[in-house]
């Protein structure tokens, strides 16, 4: 039985809550700064240590498959927008800038529309 309502636990102490963080949105945060590691410290300890365990595709680590850990799904579901509740997220709160070309995933970011070109145009084989 609740008797307090969650929203009110939330706000700040100095608004008369209890200051508790919303863990939703901590957590995607969190999950967030992991997504931007991945894209800025290729050469890091820990895109190593998931390059080595799940590959490397189109300069990104793969999602891996159905033995891959949980918290490493729920990073790749932000990173690729497909996370429940908080869609094209990360996307649409960092800024592209290509550069050099060096870190640009051409085919695999989404630049115009809603889904990378890799889906849009895909190459047949025939």
């Amino acid at each position: 039985m609740a008797w307090i309502k969650w929203d009110f636990i939330c706000l700040p102490k100095e608004d008369g809550g209890l200051g508790v963080r919303r863990v939703g949105a901590f957590n995607v945060s969190l999950l967030g700064k992991w997504c931007w590691r991945m894209l800025v410290d290729k050469e890091g300890l820990w895109y190593r240590v998931l390059k080595a365990r799940y590959g490397e595709v189109g300069g990104r680590i793969r999602e891996g498959d159905r033995l891959a850990l949980g918290w490493w799904k729920m990073i790749c579901r932000l990173r690729d927008g497909v996370s429940e509740g908080v869609r094209r997220w990360f996307d649409e709160n960092i800024r592209k800038v290509v550069g050099d070309g060096r870190n640009t995933l051409f085919w695999y970011d989404t630049w115009i529309g809603d889904i990378p070109l890799r889906l849009k145009f895909p190459v047949s084989l025939i």
